[in-house]
This record gives structure tokens, C-alpha cells and sequence, in this order.
């Protein structure tokens, strides 16, 4: 199969090159020092092998234009310039699967889109970082959910050893969204890994508080989040130990981050329906107030 992979960071860079592994004729738009550093192969550091893949990379995406399949792998800020840039260049069968944060992303992607492709959401549960350019890091998991619009690429996933459950996609999206809010701000405030935090005394607690409201929001969207949801954020300190999220790269980066779409739109949708978010909003103002400081030297 012909795939593209439109963000190429760590995400895009562990599924698009655990497809190229598996035999896939994969195309990676990303970052010029990544392009440049995958001219002889993408270096693929997992739990399972420590190999140098064979892709192909550029910054253009019209290279994307035969790709049957494309994942989008942006930051939730750039979902609106993505669309754009694939408007031109995709067919109206192409599948655009959305591997992003955040519930809205493939609502956001299919308004700018038009109907020149279809766009359905998945879920994404790996912990993933950059290394150096073209170099991803792998600490665990690896899997995705996704809804029965993408069922027809499911065994292309699963013959690269990408497990894909075909289920409701928009709690998955919600529950991964809680599990985002609950990790992501308290290990870009503090730069250290799940298994660092979980060790603190009283953690556990926020993390109840964060889950809480964001369960009060959810309802009151009509969501219903599994009853297993706490014990399930709080295995992947387990699971991914030494996992740093994403806000936290972001921010050693130097980076915008995404806490506008985690905690942030759990703020503004409790602002809308009336449900109080005072944890989530703590995280929140301390993120921006770290990515201003970071701004501003």
C-alpha cells in the first residue's frame, strides 16, 4: 500500500515506519532536519529491535497525492493548516486516518478537506519521542482504536504489528483526552516521566480530581467513559514508565504545546455547560505559564 504520513514526529514516524518495516511503500512530510536525516533510513529504537528503516521523506505534501492511505499526525494547533495542504493533493477514496490529541481533530480535518477524501478518527495509545532528527524512540505500546470507517485497513495495521480495536471511537477519544489531562500537564511541570509522578505522595489524588471532572464534563456532553477509566489512567504510569508526554517535549523544545486542546477544552467545554473545572484549570494557566516564560527567555 502507498502511505503517507503528514507529520513527521514521533508518532507519525513509529506508525509510518512500523509499516515501511512490514513492506508498505511509506512517504514521511515532515521537519527539514528530519528529511534530511532520513535520507539513508528512519532509526526505529523499540522495545522489540533497534533498526534503520527505508523510507521516503520530504516537506512537500503533494508527494501525498497517490497515497492511498494518509496519517495525520500533526499537533492539534495545525489541523486547519493540514487540511489545507492535503485539500490539494488527495482523491476523494484516499483514507485520511487522524492520529492526533484531542476529540475534534477529524471533525476539524474533514470541514477543510470538503469531501476530497474521507476522514475518520483513531486513537492512539504509544509512548513515542524523538531522539535526535529522523531517530524515534519507543518505550511502550503501540496500538490504536479506531471506528468501523476504518475497518478495511485494520489487517494492513495488524500485519505490521499494530494492533487496531474497531469500536466506539468517540469515547476512545474522550477517554484518551482524560488520560492526556490527567499525565500530560503534571509531567511538563515537573519534566519527568509517569513513573517518576506516580511515586509522589498524593498524586493519585490529583489524578482522581483531574478524572473527575473531566467524567462531569463528558456527561454532560452526553459521553459515557468506561467505569475502568481511573484504574486505566493510572496503569500507563506501568506501562510507560519512563514515558516524558508530549506537552513536556514540547516544552524542552522550545514548542507550542497542546494543553489548549487537553486540559484547555475541557475548560472551555465546562465553561459552556456549566460543569466547574478548577484542577484541570490549575494545569492549564501553569502550562501557558511555562510555554510564556520558555517564550520570552
Amino acid at each position: 500500500m502507498r502511505v503517507g504520513v503528514l507529520g513527521a514526529g514521533a508518532v507519525g514516524c513509529y506508525f509510518g515506519g512500523m509499516l515501511a518495516r512490514a513492506g508498505h511503500d511509506v512517504v514521511l512530510v515532515g521537519r527539514q532536519q528530519h528529511v534530511d536525516a532520513m535520507a539513508h533510513g528512519l532509526r526505529m529504537e523499540t522495545t522489540t529491535f533497534d533498526e534503520t528503516v527505508p523510507v521516503a521523506a520530504t516537506v512537500d505534501a503533494a508527494a501525498l497525492a497517490d497515497c492511498e492511505l494518509v496519517l495525520v499526525a500533526v499537533k492539534s494547533g495545525d489541523t486547519e493548516a493540514a487540511g489545507d495542504q492535503l485539500a490539494a493533493h488527495l482523491r476523494p477514496e484516499t483514507l485520511v486516518l487522524s492520529l492526533q490529541n484531542g476529540v475534534d481533530n477529524a471533525d476539524r480535518l474533514a470541514a477543510r478537506l470538503a469531501g476530497s477524501a474521507r476522514v475518520e478518527p483513531a486513537v492512539v495509545y504509544v509512548a513515542t519521542e524523538m531522539a535526535g532528527p529522523g531517530h524515534v524512540r519507543h518505550h511502550g505500546r503501540g496500538d490504536l482504536v479506531a471506528g468501523p470507517g476504518a475497518r478495511s485497513v485494520v489487517p494492513v495495521f495488524e500485519e505490521a504489528s499494530v494492533p487496531v480495536a474497531v469500536g466506539d471511537v468517540a469515547a476512545a477519544l474522550w477517554a484518551k483526552l482524560v488520560a492526556n489531562c490527567a499525565w500530560n500537564a503534571l509531567s511538563a511541570i515537573t519534566m519527568r516521566p509517569y513513573g517518576w509522578l506516580d511515586e509522589l505522595d498524593g498524586a493519585a489524588g490529583v489524578l482522581a480530581d483531574v478524572i473527575a471532572e473531566c467524567r462531569a464534563v463528558a456527561a454532560a456532553e452526553g459521553v459515557t467513559l468506561p467505569k475502568s477509566l481511573e484504574a486505566d489512567v493510572a496503569s500507563l504510569a506501568r506501562t510507560m514508565p519512563t514515558q516524558r508526554s508530549s506537552t513536556a517535549q514540547d516544552l524542552a523544545r522550545g514548542r507550542p504545546t497542546e494543553i489548549d486542546h487537553l486540559n484547555g477544552y475541557v475548560v472551555r467545554r465546562g465553561d459552556d455547560l456549566g460543569v466547574p473545572t478548577p484542577v484541570n484549570g490549575v494545569l492549564l494557566l501553569l502550562v501557558r505559564a511555562l510555554e510564556r516564560a520558555a517564550a520570552e527567555g
